[in-house]
């Protein structure tokens, strides 16, 4: 992921962590669960938060914790933007 001067990904919180606490094995052992709950925590204090969401969403970013999501809720959040779009075309 290159960035460019002014990159809302020079200003993210998540730069300053271990990038392995964004990017748990799973989602369903208390362990994953520990792990998410803490690189959302990260997120929740982020100001890029918003573009780094947009970002994931627009890349189809499969995998780890972006803008304060995991993986299931944003393949959640992609299903919902298309099924937003199929009825909008009507």
């Amino acid at each position: 992921m290159e960035s460019t001067s002014g990159d809302w990904r020079d200003k993210a919180e998540c730069r300053k962590k271990d990038p392995d606490l964004f990017f748990p094995t799973g989602e369903k052992s208390e362990a994953d669960q520990e792990q998410i709950k803490r690189a959302k925590a990260v997120c929740a204090e982020c100001l890029s938060r918003i573009a780094c969401l947009e970002y994931a969403i627009a890349n189809n970013e499969d995998f780890g914790i972006w803008g304060g999501t995991s993986e299931t809720e944003r393949r959640s959040a992609r299903r919902r933007q298309a099924r937003q779009r199929h009825w909008n075309k009507g």
